[in-house]
C-alpha cells in the first residue's frame, strides 16, 4: 500500500466514529437525511468503518439538488432539525440559504486564523462581504472567538479602510488576496506613512492564490496563508505553511471524489465532497462544486492540493460564483438585446468582469446598456462593465474565462 493510500485510510478511520454517530443521529432528527438514506437502501448496519463504507454508495448531494429541495420546501428544504438553534440567515447566489447555528465559532475557521498567527492582540480587518452572503460573518465569529478584536471593513470604501489601517494600528487582514494588494495600493497612493502600516498576517481564500501574488504581498505583510471553504461546509482545509497543501479542518469528514460514480478516489483530480458533523443540520456527501486531489504534506499527513478547477459551467469571481444559468435568468427579458456573455479577465492580480451585449438594430444603445448593468447589479451582485458589441461568435459560451493563473 502506498503512502498516500495509508494516509487516507488512517483518516477515514479516525473519522469514522463520528460521521456513524452523526449520521445515526441526524436520520432521527432530519426528514431529508431519513428519506434520501431509506431511498438508497443505506441502512446504517455494522461497525463505524462499515458504515463509512455504506455512505460512500450514497449519491453525492449537489448544491442544486439542496435549492430544489429547499424550493419545494422552504426555508431549508427539511435538512434542518425542528430543535436546531438558527441565529441567522444568509443569502447565496441561487437564491441559496444558509442557517448560522449557536454557538461560538460555528463555521470552525478559528483553527485556520491560528494557523497563520492571528491572537487575541490582534485589530483584525475582515474584508468579506457582510451583505446576505455569510462570508463576513464567519470571519468576524472566528476572530472573536480567538478574543480578538475585529474592523469589519467588509468590501468597498478602500480609501477608508487604508486610513483606518493607519489610524487603528490593524495588525490582521482577512479577505481576498487581490483586495489585500487593492487595499495596500490605496494606502501608497493617499501618502499615508509607511511607519502606520502594522500588518503582519493574513488569511485569504475565495480565489486562487498565485506564488507569484503571494510573494507580493509577503513584501508588506510577512505571514500570508491560505484556507478553502464553502458558505454550507465552513472551514474544509487551510495551510500552516505556504504551499504545503490545505490540512483537512476538524468538524467533517472530507472526501475527493470520482466526477462519475461518486467513488472516493486515492488518486488523481476529483470533486471535494464533505459530511458535516452536526446532527442538527448533517450534510452527508455534499458536494461543493470544486475540484482538487490529495497529496502528502511534508510531514508526511493527508492534505488537500487546493481548488484546482470547478464542476460543471459555474466560476467564481471575486470570491462570489457567477452561473450561466443565473446569468440567464437575470437577463432573459431585457428589450433590444439581441446575444450577451460575460468575459472574466486577470489585471494586476485582480479580476475584471465585463458584460458584452448585442444590441438590437435602432435601439438606444446607451439605455439598453444602462439597463443591462442594473439588472447584473440588482440581479447578480456583481459591478460590472458593460460594452456594445456588433457580434458573438456563434459557439460563443455564456461565460469566458481568459484568466491565467500562472
Amino acid at each position: 500500500m502506498g503512502a498516500l493510500h495509508a494516509a487516507i485510510d488512517r483518516y477515514a478511520a479516525g473519522l469514522a466514529p463520528a460521521v456513524a454517530a452523526t449520521v445515526a443521529a441526524g436520520r432521527d432528527q432530519v426528514p431529508a437525511l431519513a428519506d434520501r438514506l431509506a431511498a438508497h437502501g443505506i441502512e446504517l448496519d455494522g461497525g463505524p468503518e462499515e458504515i463509512l463504507a455504506a455512505l460512500d454508495r450514497l449519491p453525492v448531494l449537489a448544491k442544486d439538488d439542496v435549492l430544489a429541495r429547499q424550493q419545494a420546501d422552504p426555508p431549508f428544504g427539511g435538512m434542518l432539525s425542528a430543535t436546531a438553534d438558527v441565529r441567522r440567515v444568509f443569502q447565496s447566489p441561487g437564491p441559496l440559504y444558509e442557517p448560522q447555528l449557536a454557538g461560538p465559532d460555528p463555521w470552525r475557521w478559528e483553527p485556520s486564523l491560528r494557523a497563520a498567527g492571528f491572537g487575541a492582540e490582534d485589530l483584525v480587518l475582515n474584508c468579506f462581504g457582510y451583505h446576505l452572503s455569510p462570508a463576513g460573518a464567519m470571519f468576524e465569529e472566528a476572530a472573536l472567538a480567538l478574543g480578538a478584536r475585529v474592523l469589519p471593513g467588509g468590501i468597498g470604501n478602500q480609501d477608508l479602510q487604508a486610513q483606518a489601517i493607519a489610524d487603528l494600528g490593524v495588525t490582521a487582514y482577512t479577505g481576498l488576496p487581490s483586495y489585500l494588494k487593492a487595499i495596500h495600493d490605496r494606502f501608497v497612493e493617499l501618502g499615508l506613512p509607511p511607519a502606520r502600516w502594522r500588518l503582519t498576517k493574513a488569511l485569504v481564500t475565495a480565489e486562487p492564490l498565485p506564488e507569484s501574488l503571494r510573494d507580493l504581498l509577503r513584501e508588506w505583510v510577512p505571514t500570508v496563508l491560505m484556507a478553502y471553504g464553502t458558505a454550507e461546509a465552513g472551514l474544509i482545509g487551510f495551510e500552516t505553511e505556504p504551499g504545503a497543501g490545505l490540512v483537512p479542518a476538524a468538524g467533517l469528514h472530507v472526501s475527493v471524489c470520482d466526477l462519475d460514480t461518486g467513488a472516493p478516489l486515492v488518486e488523481g483530480e476529483g470533486q471535494v465532497v464533505v459530511t458535516l458533523l452536526r446532527p442538527d443540520y448533517p450534510l452527508v456527501r455534499f458536494g461543493t462544486g470544486d475540484l482538487s486531489a490529495w497529496r502528502l504534506g511534508p510531514d508526511g499527513d493527508l492534505r488537500l492540493a487546493g481548488v484546482l478547477g470547478r464542476v460543471g459551467a459555474a466560476v467564481k469571481v471575486r470570491g462570489m460564483f457567477l452561473h450561466p444559468r443565473q446569468a440567464a435568468a437575470v437577463l432573459t427579458g431585457v428589450p433590444d438585446i439581441e446575444g450577451w456573455r460575460f468575459v472574466i479577465d486577470r489585471v494586476d492580480h485582480r479580476d475584471e468582469l465585463s458584460c458584452e451585449v448585442v444590441v438590437a438594430p435602432g435601439a438606444a444603445s446607451d439605455s439598453v446598456l444602462a439597463t443591462v448593468a442594473d439588472r447584473i447589479r440588482s440581479g447578480l451582485r456583481f459591478a460590472c462593465s458593460v460594452a456594445a458589441v456588433g457580434g458573438l461568435p456563434a459557439d460563443a459560451s455564456p461565460i469566458e474565462d481568459r484568466r491565467d493563473w500562472n
